[in-house]
């Protein structure tokens, strides 16, 4: 018998990672909400419908982790709509230095119906993102940590679909946005953003989009009303005259 053929990705794969892709300045702002761990906090995303929803997937040292297995079913709870269309709630697992092969894993079986893009988190370089693409074929955001020009550099030469301007792994605090104006491609923006400096934000850096997590949260779960709040800042910004 031969050996088995490798999955492929699935249509909704292909068409989140060419979403990414078709990024371009003059887009509709997009916001992602991360960090989501419970089922209370699917049932506000579903209400609120955000743009992409994201997971953190496998990382103990951070308390909003789930596990491949959790991700994929609360992934498979949220009510995804059109991939490109407002609030089509695209589903991300957020991943730091995850071993490539299980990586591989979760995206072509464990959660291979869950699972819309792959978000990298960590010290994972090109040739990292170009193998990923290689064995699985979905789409990539890459985060970047921005404290130097050299960082900026860094993000602008990245082989990700998509990059992620931050200032840390869940620091909660922003970074000198000075930084984000040297790169010269579409971007999404982290760091230190609550539903209140959403406006100021993409006033003042014009990112692709926007991802909360931290600046949802009242304690140390996500509260539907932050979410829902965050969200309503971008639609308003969207409707306002050019």
């Amino acid at each position: 018998m031969g050996a088995a053929s490798q999955p492929t990705p699935t249509t909704r794969q292909k068409r989140s990672r060419a979403w990414l892709q078709a990024a371009a300045p003059g887009q509709p702002c997009r916001i992602k909400t991360c960090g989501m761990s419970r089922d209370e906090d699917v049932d506000a995303v579903n209400d609120a419908r955000p743009d992409l929803v994201g997971f953190i997937v496998d990382v103990p040292r951070s308390r909003r982790t789930v596990t491949p297995g959790r991700f994929s079913r609360l992934a498979g709870r949220v009510e995804v709509g059109t991939v490109g269309e407002t609030g089509a709630c695209v589903r991300v697992g957020v991943f730091v230095d995850e071993p490539l092969c299980d990586l591989t894993q979760i995206v072509l079986q464990t959660a291979r119906r869950s699972i819309d893009l792959v978000q990298l988190h960590g010290h994972e370089d090109d040739a990292y993102v170009d193998e990923l693409h290689e064995r699985t074929g979905i789409g990539v955001i890459q985060a970047f940590q921005l404290h130097e020009e050299q960082d900026a550099r860094r993000a602008q030469a990245s082989h990700a679909d998509l990059v992620l301007l931050d200032s840390g792994q869940g620091s909660g605090t922003a970074f000198d946005w000075s930084y984000a104006r040297l790169v010269d491609r579409p971007f999404l923006l982290a760091g230190g953003l609550a539903p209140l400096t959403i406006a100021r934000a993409v006033a003042e850096v014009h990112p692709w989009g926007v991802d909360l997590s931290s600046g949802l949260e009242s304690g140390v779960h996500k509260d539907p009303a932050k979410i829902r709040a965050a969200v309503e800042a971008v639609r308003e910004l969207n409707a306002r005259p050019a």
